[in-house]
């Protein structure tokens, strides 16, 4: 009620009052009505009214503000964070399971150490020349191999990306708060970091089968000049001598 109102109403209420205490008997003229005090009361009992309505509004700001914080503090209720670690780890379980040369640093040098030296000596035998040979061959070849299974298996956790990007979206769509918000994009971006670990390992992999077959080519070149140099170092050649044929 405005306040132009509120004063209309409280004249139309005096004028009926007056009207009304007009008619009553002259014994009963001994009741006095204050105009002033009555409409002082009645501002009073609306300010009164009004203050409250104000509180009242208050506890129910008070109230969606909760709600709202509850909302933003409620966790997704979704975690695509085992199916990522299981796909991190198959992955990982592949490049483990590297025939030959393992990913170490000391296992290669001992590899190269052994199986592709720099040069061959003469001493060197051709049982031992064929056996490294062998030995690169078969590093060379499952340096590929390798490779291939690491893109086999990262082809087939695009599936189950799949499936966790669509569930992710979904989450992220109908979240109800911030945070909910907030842990559908980390495990989005958790699983675009695994996505990027596949593809690190396909391209180790790859580049590991190549610096494998490098590797044997150039070792290939070091084992077929020595080879060359043991046939051509075949001793003192012929040396004229005695030989009795007739006894």
């Amino acid at each position: 009620m405005t306040r132009h109102r509120f004063r209309v109403a409280l004249a139309a209420g005096v004028g009926a009052f007056t009207l009304a205490t007009a008619n009553v008997p002259a014994h009963a003229q001994w009741i006095v009505f204050d105009p002033t005090n009555y409409a002082q009361n009645v501002l009073t009992a609306a300010r009164e009214l009004q203050q409250v309505n104000n509180e009242i509004q208050g506890l129910e700001n008070q109230a969606t503000m909760l709600v709202n914080q509850g909302r933003n503090l409620a966790s997704l209720p979704y975690s695509s964070l085992a199916t990522l670690e299981q796909s991190i780890a198959q992955t990982q379980q592949l490049l483990i399971q590297a025939q030959g040369i393992a990913y170490s640093v000391t296992t290669i040098d001992q590899a190269f150490t052994q199986t592709y030296p720099q040069a061959y000596s003469s001493a060197t035998s051709s049982h031992q020349l064929l056996a490294d040979a062998q030995a690169r061959w078969q590093n060379a070849r499952g340096g590929f191999q390798d490779a291939m299974r690491v893109q086999a298996g990262a082809v087939q956790n695009l599936d189950s990306t799949r499936t966790q990007v669509d569930a992710l979206v979904s989450s992220s769509q109908s979240a109800t708060g911030a945070l909910q918000a907030a842990q559908s994009g980390n495990q989005l971006a958790a699983l675009q970091t695994e996505q990027l670990a596949d593809l690190t390992a396909v391209m180790a992999s790859i580049a590991r089968a190549q610096s494998l077959d490098g590797a044997r080519q150039v070792e290939s070149q070091a084992q077929g000049q020595q080879q060359l140099q043991n046939f051509l170092n075949y001793g003192v050649g012929y040396q004229p001598g005695t030989a009795q044929m007739f006894h």
